[in-house]
Parts: C-alpha cells; structure tokens; sequence
C-alpha cells in the first residue's frame, strides 16, 4: 500500500534510529572458547590500529571495516573475530568453535598469527580466556573439579539468567598473563550466550578501568593532607593579629593553585572510575545471580573488594572539591582584610591631607595678612613721596597727614583685592589684572 507524502527526514534520522541496534552480540553455541583484550589507545594508535585490522583481513580475504566504524566482525576462516572501539580503549575477541577436552589448555587466541599480535598497539589492560560447556540442567556443577581449572583460588560464581547457566572466575591474572572465566550453559539460547559473555568481558574490562583510579587517588591523599595541613596554618595566622597579610595571601593563590593544576590533571580519571563502577554494577544485575552454595556472588565479591576502592576514589574527588572551596572562602576573607585595612590605611591618609589643608590654608591666611601689610606699607610709601615731592613744588600739604590718611583707605583697598581675586580662582575664572 503507498505511503502518504510526509516531509523530508531529519538527516539523522536513520543514523540515531540505527543507533540502538549497533553492536548486536554475537550468536554463540557450546562447546566454545574464546579470548578477550582490551587495549589502551592514544589518538595516534587508533590510526594503527585500522591498518592493522585491514592487514589481518587481508591475510584472510576478508573485506576490512569500513572507514570510520566504530565494531567490526568478520569469520576470518580458522576463527571469528569482534572488534569494538571505546572511548578509552578497543576491544578485540577471538571466537573459535569445537569440542576441547581441558577449557584452557589450548586458547583461542593461539590460532591468531603471532607477529599480527605483537604489532598491535597500544598497551594491553585486560586479558581474558573464557571457555563455555553444555552442562547437565539436573546436576550441578562439582566445584572440587572445577577448582583446578582456576590453580586453586578462592571461585567467585553463581546461576545466572534465571538458572539457565552458572559462570565461575577467579578474578585473577594467572601464570599465562590471562584471567579465567567459565561458563556452564544449561538452557541458552544463542543469543543469550553471546549476551551473557559480553557481560562477563565487559565486568572485566570496566572492573579495571574504574581501578585505574585508585593508584591516583592513594597518591592524592597524602598531597591533599599536605595541602590541608597548609590551609590549617594559614587561617590560623589570618586570625592572628600583625600577621603578614601579603605574604598569607602569597601562600593561598599558591596553595589554590596546586589544587587547581591537581583537579585539572585528576578530575578526568575520578570521575571515569564512577562512571566505569556503575557499569559494572550495571552489568552485575543483568546476570540476575543466583547463589551458589559454598561460593561469592559476582555482587558480593565487588562489593567487599570494589567498592571500598571506588568509595575511597570518590571520597578523593570530595576532598578536592571541598579543599578548593575552603581555600576560596579563606582567599575571599582575606581579600576582604585586606581591604578593610587599605580604607583605614586611606582614611587616615585623608584625614591626614585634610589636616594639612586647614594648616595650609591658616598659613596662606597669615601669608595674605603679611602681604597687605607689605604692599600698604610700599604703597604709603609712594604716597608719602609724592607728597613730599607737592610739598617741596610749593602745594599746601603736610606728607605726614596725607600718609596717615592714606594708610587705611589703601589697606582696606589691597584687601578688597585680594577677596576679589580669591572669588574668582574658587570660581575657576581668570582674574583680571
């Protein structure tokens, strides 16, 4: 039946449709085995690493993934190959099918060419041989017979999906640089398998991941003790009076700036480990474990080994935060001192100046008094010469009454003057002369 015309599609439309139907697990029957690496890559391996992927297809006749995919799975012939692509890390698992007498006596990765293996790059974080048998819904498992397989160490393990498997690790890398996991099917469907030995891996791999944060996190705290101690001795003395205000304030922009350049360096990986810790968590409740008598859970074993781990991780990144924030509100209250004593500091300054004005301003009064004194004592004295001068050309005039006269109409003059001429510099006008 036609469609209706409707309008254009999102150009992502198919892309994020598509999106939740990538990585489909691969379809898996027992008896099977399989190895699973993951890999660190910086920027510049993950170039590397496509070439080398092309160069294994290529051995095989085997198309290689197309330019910019993120997974990959090909039947290379001898075995399978799965290959996904991370943030962090790639992953790459060898799948070959048959029967086996011993689990792990012979890998699946021994079918993969060596020289291919060892020009990989990148530095190898996790590596895991998992084997999966058919087993006997009615019996269990015997737990003393499987304990060889794993060199006798403590076995973590449990039913999963309902009872339709167990799975059993040691969580430990043994004497061929390979952790263990084995898996009894019971009642799986194929893809059931495949998805349940992706939880494993990914368990594994993430279970890592998140601990390479804790080496991070034990070295922080000696230096977040260090830096707590040195915002202790600070704040002591800021509440000290004829403390060094300068110097203080020196000290904290350098403390503030250690924690910055360690939050800046450290923030990343602490918050990667809990991110990585809730996907195993994630993971752990998709196996929906049943217990197995005389065993740890897959849930127990994290919580008792994990988690304190993971916990003191977050309690690391706390630390920091808070640590910066203290040393802010110390800065900020210190500033603050600082410029509390910087306006008493110009208080008195101006209070000062003010001073010195009045005293300026009494001593330019006393100046101006002198300065009519003298001018009305140089003017009389003009006066007293020109009549002197009248006089001697016969006038009728005594100089002595003409300057006695003279003397307080030229004073009152001069002064008169001088008021004028200081209106108008208050008024900022040119006085006239």
């Amino acid at each position: 039946m036609p469609t209706r015309s409707v309008p254009a599609n999102h150009p992502q439309r198919y892309l994020l449709n598509n999106e939740v139907h990538a990585r489909p697990c691969t379809a898996l029957y027992a008896p099977e085995r399989t190895t699973h690496l993951a890999l660190m890559m910086t920027a510049e391996q993950r170039a590397q690493e496509r070439e080398a992927l092309a160069d294994l297809c290529e051995r095989y006749i085997q198309p290689p993934p197309a330019p910019g995919a993120d997974h990959f799975v090909s039947d290379l012939g001898p075995f399978r190959l799965r290959w996904e692509q991370h943030g962090e890390f790639s992953t790459y698992t060898f799948y070959l099918h048959g029967p086996f007498s011993d689990p792990f006596a012979e890998a699946a990765l021994q079918v993969v060419p060596v020289d291919w293996l060892q020009a990989l790059p990148g530095q190898l974080i996790v590596g895991v041989h998992a084997a999966i048998m058919h087993s006997d819904e009615e019996k269990g498992v015997d737990l003393d017979a499987i304990s060889p397989l794993f060199s006798d160490n403590t076995l973590i393990g449990s039913e999963v999906s309902g009872g339709a498997a167990q799975v059993f690790t040691d969580f430990r890398i043994h004497a061929d640089g390979f952790s263990r996991i084995l898996i009894h099917d019971r009642r799986l469907r194929s893809r059931q398998l495949g998805r349940l030995l992706q939880r494993m891996f990914e368990i594994e791999v993430y279970r890592m991941m998140a601990l390479l944060t804790f080496p991070i996190a034990r070295r922080l705290i000696l230096q977040l003790n260090d830096a707590d101690q040195r915002l202790l001795c600070i704040t002591t003395a800021m509440s000290q009076p004829g403390s060094n205000e300068a110097q203080l304030l020196d000290d904290l922009i350098t403390l503030a700036a250690e924690i910055e350049h360690s939050q800046s360096s450290t923030q990343f990986r602490l918050s990667a480990s809990q991110a990585y810790f809730r996907l195993v968590g994630l993971r752990i409740n998709e196996l929906r474990e049943k217990r197995i008598q005389g065993i740890q859970t897959f849930a127990e074993f994290m919580d008792r080994r994990l988690e304190p781990a993971m916990n003191t991780c977050a309690s690391v990144e706390r630390r920091q935060t808070m640590l910066s924030k203290r040393i802010t509100r110390a800065s900020q209250l210190l500033r603050t001192r600082v410029e509390i004593t910087l306006e008493r500091q110009n208080q008195s300054l101006l209070e000062s100046m003010d001073r010195r004005a009045k005293l300026q301003l009494r001593l330019q009064e006393t100046v101006e008094g002198l300065s009519v004194a003298a001018i009305t004592y140089y003017l009389v004295s003009l006066i007293g010469y020109l009549a002197k001068a009248g006089k001697a050309a016969g006038l009728p005039i005594k100089p002595e009454l003409v300057v006695g006269i003279s003397i307080p109409v030229v004073a009152l003059l001069i002064v008169a003057g001088v008021r004028y001429i200081r209106r108008l510099v208050k008024k900022g006008q040119k006085p006239v002369a």
